[in-house]
C-alpha cells in the first residue's frame, strides 16, 4: 500500500520506528528490482517482524498485480448476466483428477510389467538359465535361510543400456509387489506427483530449529499467518512421532531408519508362507514399514491442516501428529506445492541434494537468508565429505562377505561394480596405514586443537590423492550413478549385518549397537562425490592412525571444499531475489568474495541501520590495562602467562562490585576458560568473585547448556524479587564460538556487561581454515620442510598472508567478536556496558585506519566507543556513572 507516494505496511502490528520503515522500504525496494541484497539490523531492532511485513506485503502485491493481469485478459469470456455466485463457482474436480492419476499409473504398471509377478527366486538371475536352477536347487536344500538371504541378491544391472535409466535393473524394480491392503493403506511414496507446483513462493531460512520457531512467533503478530499458506519444514529428528525411531537419538540413525523402513513397507513380503505352499505369488506385509505414513492419515492430516486458519510452527504440526497418528514429516512436505511462504533450515534449501530430495522449486522465488554472518562457511561445509578408518574396515568386511556370499548368483554389471567398490575401499584403508610415505611430499598438517603438536596427517590435491592410490582410470561417475541406481547400498548392508548378528548370537555374546554401515556407505557416496569437483576446488585431507595399546586409533581422509562460488550461483541464477539478512553482517567483503565476487562492492545493494536504543544505553569501552596497571595483551604467545590470568583475574573482581545483576565474559576457546578457572580458584580469585556474584560455566556439551543458562537467569531474576542481598547477580564465563555466543539473548539484567578477553583469532592449528585462507590468498603450497611443526606452518601461512587471506582471517575474529556482544541490547530500554579486554583494541580514534578491529565493530557501538582510557580507574568511574545514571532513571520511570 502507498500513501503520498510513501510505501506503507500495514500488517506491522505496532508503530514503526523510523528505522524499521527505512529497513521495511529497502527491502520491498530490493524484492522489487531483484538479485542479491544485503540488509543489517542490529539485534533488538525488529528485525524479524520487518522482514516478515515487508517480503510478505511484496508477496501480496505481486499476487494481486498478476490476478489483475489475468482478469483483464480473461474478462472476455465472462457473461454480466451471470449472476455472483455463479460466476464464482469453480466445480471441484478434486476427485476426477484423482481417479485420473491412479488409473494412468495402474495403466503403467501394466505395461511395464505386463502384469507379470515375478518370484523371489528370480530375482537378479536372469542371465543365465543355469544360474537360476541353482539358486532354486539351493534354496531349497537349505530352506528358511536361504529364502531370507534371497531379499539381499541384488537385479542385474547393465551400465551401458541405452534405455531409459529404469531399463538399467533388467528385472525390474523391487517395489512392485501385489498389495494385500486397499489403496489407501499404501506408503507415502509418490504423494508428492498429484500437485502440480506453480505458485509464486517466498522461502525463509535460518541456521537453526529454534530461530526457525522464533521467526513463526512474529509471523503470527501478523494478519499473513492467517492469510497466506505457511509450510514449516524441518530434520526428520524434529518431525518424528514413532516412539522406536526417536529412542536412536543420533539425527544420522532416525534419518536411516526411517528411509529402512519406509523399505520395509516396500519390500515386506510373507517369504515363509510362500516357501511352505509353494506359491509364486508375493504379498506385501499390512504389518511392515512405519504406521504413520499411511495414504489416508496423510491424507486426513493434509485436510486438518488445510482447516485450519493459522500457521502451524513444528512443535503445533508434531502435536497434530501425534493426535492424528501421521507422520507430520512427510505432510509438510505434502503441503509445499501450495505453500505461499516456506520456513526451513539453511541445509535444505543451499543443499542441491536436499533442495531435489524435498522437490523444492525456487526457480523466480524470493528467498531470505536470515543470520547470514557465516553463510560461507555453512554452505561450504555442508559440501566437505570424511570417511575413517573403522568405517572403510566395515565396508571392507560387508562388502567382500557379500561378495563371497552371491558372487555365482551376480550378473556380471554387479559383480563389475561391487568388484571396484571393493578395490577402493581397500585402497582408502592401505593408503591410511601406510600414509606417512606421503607426508613429506605433501602439505604437512596437525589435528584441529588448540596446542600446538607434531605432524599425524597431510594435505593433497584431488589429482595428487587419485594418482597415489592409482585410482584415477577408474570412472567415479558411472560407480556412482550405480550406486544411486541399484539399491547396492541397503542390500550390502541389510547382509552384512544380517550375517554380523547371525555371528554375536552363535557366539553367544550381546549384540552391541554400533554404526550402521549404511553410515559407511553414504560417507563413501560422499567422499566419491568429492572426487569428481574440479581440482581446485577443495583438499584433501589425511590424518594418518596413531598407534595406541589397543591397535591403530583414529584416521581419515577428508575433502574439505574451498570455494562456494559454483554452489551459490546455481541459487542465485534462479531465484528471483536473495536477501542475505543479520544482526551483524559486517564486513561484508569477505561473503561478497566468496559467494558472490562477480558483483562489484559499490554495485551491491547493502542496508545498515543503527540502533533503536539512546546513545546513552550502552556503553563500550576499549580496556587497554589492568587494575595493576599491566598492559592487556591476550594473544596467543601471551595469554597463557599467569600475569595475565591474574590481571585479568583483579579486573573481574573490581567489576563485580560495580555492575549490578548479569556479567557475561567471552573467552576464546574452552580449552582457555579452564586453565582461567583453574589458576583463579588456585590463586583465591574465584572465591572473592563469588561473594559478590554466583559463578557459572558454560558446558561443553550443548545439551547441558540451557540448564546452566536456566539457572543463571534465575539467580538473576531471584535478585529482582527478594531484592540486594550480599551477593549481588551472577557471571557467567561463556566461549566464542559456543551456544551462548552464537543464539542466546541476554537481556535486561542478564546481560549489563558483556566481556570479551582478546581478540578470539581461529587457531593457526586449524587445517582446514589455513587451507581456506591460502585458497583466499591465492598461496600455493607452503614451503616443503622436513617433519616440521604443526603451529609454525600454520603461523607461517598467517604470515606469507598480505592480502585477502590476511583480511578473511581478521573478519572471522571480528564477526567473532560482533555476535558476542551483540547478545546484550535487545529492545528501546535495554542498556549495557560492553568491555573490550586488550592493548589491541585501544586506538586514538583520530589514527585509526581501516583496517583496525574496532573499525569492524557494528556501526552503533563503533559510534559510541570509548577509544582509549589512561588507566584502568577511568574505566571503573565510566562504568560506576553509568550504572547510577540508569539507576536513577529507573527509579524517576
Amino acid at each position: 500500500m502507498e500513501e503520498n507516494g510513501e510505501k506503507e505496511f500495514p500488517a506491522f502490528p505496532y508503530k514503526p520506528y523510523s528505522i524499521q520503515l527505512d529497513f521495511m522500504k529497502f527491502l520491498y525496494e530490493s524484492l522489487d528490482r531483484g538479485g542479491i541484497s544485503m540488509l543489517e539490523s542490529p539485534t533488538g531492532t525488529g528485525k524479524t517482524l520487518s522482514m516478515i511485513c515487508s517480503a510478505l506485503q511484496w508477496l501480496v502485491d505481486r499476487k494481486n498485480l498478476e490476478g489483475l493481469e489475468n482478469l483483464g485478459e480473461g474478462n472476455d469470456n465472462v457473461d454480466a448476466d451471470e449472476p455472483d455466485w455463479m460466476r464464482n463457482f469453480v466445480p471441484n474436480k478434486e476427485p476426477e483428477r484423482k481417479n485420473l492419476i491412479h488409473k494412468k499409473k495402474i495403466e503403467s504398471r501394466s505395461k511395464e510389467k505386463g502384469d507379470v509377478v515375478r518370484d523371489l527366486h528370480s530375482l537378479g538371475v536372469k542371465e543365465k538359465k543355469s544360474d537360476d536352477s541353482e539358486a532354486i536347487n539351493v534354496k531349497v536344500k537349505t530352506g528358511v535361510d536361504e529364502v531370507d538371504d534371497a531379499i539381499f541378491l541384488l537385479e542385474e544391472y547393465d551400465s551401458d543400456a541405452e534405455n531409459d535409466r529404469k531399463s538399467k535393473r533388467k528385472n525390474g524394480e523391487a517395489e512392485d509387489f501385489l498389495s494385500s491392503g486397499e489403496e489407501e493403506e499404501d506408503e507415502v511414496d509418490g504423494l508428492g506427483e498429484e500437485e502440480v507446483e506453480t505458485r509464486l513462493k517466498v522461502y525463509f531460512c535460518s541456521r537453526t530449529h529454534s530461530q526457525l520457531s522464533q521467526f513463526m512467533k512474529e509471523l503470527r503478530k501478523t494478519k499473513f499467518a492467517s492469510e497466506l499458506r505457511v509450510v514449516c519444514l524441518g530434520s526428520r529428528k524434529n518431525f518424528c512421532i514413532n516412539e522406536e525411531v526417536l529412542k536412536l537419538g543420533n539425527s544420522t540413525r532416525v534419518n536411516e531408519r526411517c528411509l529402512e523402513l519406509q523399505k520395509n513397507k516396500k519390500n515386506g513380503t510373507s517369504k515363509l508362507k510362500k516357501l511352505v505352499s509353494g506359491k509364486r505369488v508375493r504379498c506385501k506385509s499390512s504389518s511392515s514399514g512405519c504406521s504413520m505414513l499411511r495414504r489416508r492419515k496423510i491424507e486426513d492430516f493434509k485436510n486438518e491442516i488445510i482447516q485450519k486458519t493459522e500457521a502451524l510452527d513444528i512443535e503445533d504440526l508434531v502435536r497434530m501428529g501425534r493426535n492424528l497418528e501421521g507422520c507430520p514429516y512427510y505432510v509438510s512436505r505434502r503441503m509445499l506445492p501450495t505453500a505461499d511462504l516456506v520456513v526451513l533450515p539453511y541445509q535444505s534449501l543451499l543443499s542441491k541434494s536436499s533442495r531435489e530430495s524435498l522437490g523444492l522449486n525456487i526457480k523466480d522465488s524470493v528467498i531470505i537468508i536470515d543470520e547470514a554472518h557465516n553463510l560461507a562457511d555453512t554452505l561450504i561445509s555442508m559440501y566437505d565429505a570424511k570417511i575413517t578408518v573403522p568405517q572403510l574396515n566395515q565396508l571392507q568386511s560387508h562388502l567382500d562377505g557379500y561378495f563371497q556370499r552371491f558372487r555365482n548368483l551376480l550378473g556380471p554389471g554387479n559383480r563389475r561394480y561391487i568388484q571396484t567398490l571393493m578395490t577402493l575401499t581397500r585402497a582408502f584403508s592401505q593408503f591410511l596405514s601406510a600414509g606417512n610415505k606421503f607426508a613429506n611430499q605433501t602439505d604437512p598438517v596437525c589435528n584441529n586443537t588448540e596446542e600446538i603438536t607434531s605432524t599425524s596427517g597431510f594435505t593433497m590435491t584431488i589429482n595428487e590423492f587419485l594418482f597415489a592410490l592409482n585410482i584415477d582410470n577408474i570412472n567415479l561417475v558411472k560407480l556412482l550413478q550405480y550406486m544411486k541406481e541399484s539399491n547396492i547400498i541397503h542390500k550390502v548392508s541389510g547382509y552384512g549385518e544380517k550375517a554380523a548378528t547371525s555371528r554375536i548370537v552363535g557366539e553367544g555374546k550381546a549384540i552391541s549397537e554400533g554404526e550402521s554401515a549404511i553410515s559407511g556407505f553414504r560417507a563413501l557416496t560422499d567422499m566419491l562425490s568429492s572426487l569428481i569437483n574440479n581440482d581446485s576446488d577443495g583438499k584433501i585431507i589425511v590424518s594418518t592412525p596413531t598407534q595406541t595399546f589397543n591397535g591403530l586409533e583414529g584416521g581419515y581422509i577428508k575433502y574439505v571444499m574451498l570455494t562456494g562460488e559454483k554452489m551459490f550461483s546455481e541459487v542465485v541464477d534462479q531465484a528471483h531475489a536473495i536477501i542475505l539478512a543479520g544482526g551483524t553482517l559486517q564486513p561484508i567483503e569477505e561473503t561478497k568474495e566468496r559467494l558472490f565476487p562477480s558483483i562489484q562492492l559499490h554495485q551491491l545493494p547493502f542496508f545498515s541501520c543503527g540502533h533503536i536504543i539512546p546513545s546513552e544505553n550502552i556503553l563500550p569501552i576499549a580496556v587497554k590495562h589492568g587494575p595493576s596497571g599491566q598492559p592487556f595483551d591476550f594473544s596467543f604467545k601471551n595469554r597463557s602467562s599467569p600475569t595475565m590470568i591474574e590481571e585479568l583475574g583483579l579486573m573481574l573482581s573490581n567489576l563485580v562490585s560495580v555492575v549490578p545483576e548479569g556479567v557475561v565474559v567471552f573467552f576464546s576457546s574452552f580449552d582457555y576458560e579452564s586453565r582461567v578457572y583453574d589458576a583463579w580458584k588456585a590463586s583465591g580469585i574465584l572465591s572473592r568473585i563469588s561473594k559478590k556474584k554466583q559463578i557459572f560455566r558454560e558446558p561443553r556439551k550443548s545439551t547441558d547448556v540451557e540448564a546452566v543458562l536456566r539457572e543463571y537467569k534465575q539467580t538473576i531474576d531471584d535478585l529482582a524479587v527478594n531484592g540486594p542481598t550480599c551477593c549481588n547477580g551472577a557471571i557467567l564465563l561463556a566461549v566464542v564460538g559456543g551456544k551462548i555466543s552464537e543464539g542466546i539473548n541476554f537481556s535486561d539484567g542478564a546481560g549489563r556487561c558483556i566481556v570479551m578477553v582478546g581478540l578470539p583469532y581461529p587457531s593457526p592449528s586449524d587445517v582446514e581454515l589455513m587451507e581456506r585462507v591460502k585458497h583466499i590468498e591465492g598461496l600455493g603450497r607452503t614451503i616443503p620442510s622436513n617433519n616440521p611443526v604443526c603451529g609454525e606452518t600454520g603461523f607461517h601461512v598467517l604470515k606469507r598472508c598480505k592480502g585477502k587471506g590476511k583480511e578473511y582471517y581478521d573478519n572471522l575474529c571480528m564477526k567473532a567478536v560482533n555476535q558476542s556482544i551483540g547478545r546484550a541490547i535487545r529492545h528501546r530500554n535495554d542498556y549495557a556496558a560492553i568491555l573490550l579486554v586488550d592493548a589491541r583494541y585501544a586506538s586514538d580514534s583520530t589514527k585509526r585506519g581501516f583496517s583496525h578491529s574496532t573499525e569492524k565493530l557494528p556501526k552503533w557501538i563503533k559510534n559510541q566507543l570509548v577509544p582509549t582510557v589512561p588507566n584502568y580507574g577511568e574505566v571503573h568511574r565510566l562504568l560506576h556513572q553509568f550504572f547510577k545514571f540508569h539507576k536513577k532513571k529507573g527509579f524517576n520511570e
